[in-house]
């Protein structure tokens, strides 16, 4: 039975008949495209070959696409040494359902053997040059940072402000997440610090010669540009009245994924999200001019993705950035009436 909506609210859905011509322009793990030569083709990272039952897709086949298959196969048919930037947002450790599925909580153990697996699959379709990030919550992170330190080198531990939810009477309301960055290599990986500055109020101005000092006085009052911390506090997690939220339970901000983009990806590079959920990873790519490849093991989700990829062609704003920055927090006052091609928060 389809969910009744206040008047105004903007959350994405699709009605049958959607969900079935969205989900057709996803690319299913086993279609046949071209046929694969060689190991040799499937690990180099140029074009190289189709997809047969475990086959393998060519480059130029899922770029710019979604792949609807679980990660664990579709991983291993993707083209090696092709990736720039990896995000992830694996099931965390919790019982919760999805769509037409539902991920148990497992073990320690037995989710680690579940982590070491996606993120061994994943290693190979990174360049040398790459840079990692993935989601998790304070449970999971502890078993995830372990195991891409094996693999990677760590190089922060990001955590991220999510406001949401009603709390507990019997514990601390989990009011934040963890997002691990990494490299594959020490150096020759991207970071532009510039790129990701957030404008804060100055609250404390300071003058020299009663000139400001590393602030500016404008219209909207005293800001600053601050180069990014590892604690990001001004973003919102999609709610019915904004145009990006699903009925995704997990949906990750496109403004979070924004900020893992700009700052370690140039325009053209090509990002993969193996676990994209309802496409939040692909449709920040798009409006920030990258490559995208996602991968999503549920129908629903997939068609979902395809719509809000649909819909970016027209809508390229990202909600909390603007003029080159990011916004703290309900701060865009004068951006509210703007529509197409803009941003609010």
């Amino acid at each position: 039975m389809e969910k009744r909506r206040a008047g105004r609210n903007r959350t994405v859905n699709l009605s049958n008949d959607e969900t079935e011509y969205y989900a057709g322009k996803c690319i299913p793990v086993g279609e046949s495209f071209r046929p694969c030569c060689s190991a040799e083709l499937r690990n180099s990272p140029e074009p190289g070959g189709g997809l047969e039952p475990g086959g393998f897709f060519e480059l130029r086949d899922v770029l710019d696409n979604v792949v609807l298959g679980d990660a664990m196969e579709a991983l291993d048919n993707l083209p090696g040494g092709t990736v720039d930037l990896l995000i992830a947002d694996p099931p965390y450790n919790l019982s919760k359902k999805y769509a037409g599925s539902e991920f148990k909580k497992m073990d320690a153990d037995s989710y680690r053997d579940f982590t070491e697996t996606w993120v061994t699959k994943v290693k190979r379709l990174l360049k040398s040059t790459a840079s990692i990030y993935v989601c998790c919550d304070w449970q999971s992170s502890l078993i995830i940072g372990a195991v891409l330190g094996k693999h990677f080198n760590i190089r922060n531990r990001i955590t991220w402000q999510r406001e949401k939810g009603r709390g507990s009477k019997q514990n601390w309301k989990n009011s934040m997440e963890d997002v691990w960055y990494a490299t594959v290599s020490g150096k020759g990986f991207t970071f532009n610090a510039d790129a990701v500055k957030t404008r804060r109020k100055v609250h404390a101005p300071y003058k020299v010669d009663g000139k400001p000092k590393d602030w500016m006085i404008t219209k909207d009052g005293n800001l600053r540009d601050t180069y990014p911390s590892n604690f990001w506090d001004d973003i919102s997690v999609p709610y019915w009245s904004m145009p990006e939220n699903t009925d995704h339970p997990a949906q990750k901000p496109e403004k979070l994924i924004a900020k893992m983009i700009l700052a370690s990806t140039n325009p053209g590079d090509i990002v993969l999200d193996p676990f994209l959920g309802s496409g939040s990873t692909a449709v920040a790519a798009k409006k920030l001019d990258r490559r995208y490849i996602g991968i999503e093991k549920e129908k629903e989700y997939c068609a979902l993705a395809q719509k809000r990829l649909e819909t970016a062609d027209r809508e390229t704003g990202i909600q909390g950035y603007m003029d080159g920055v990011f916004w703290e927090r309900n701060t865009l006052t004068r951006q509210k009436a703007q529509r197409k091609g803009r941003a609010q928060s």
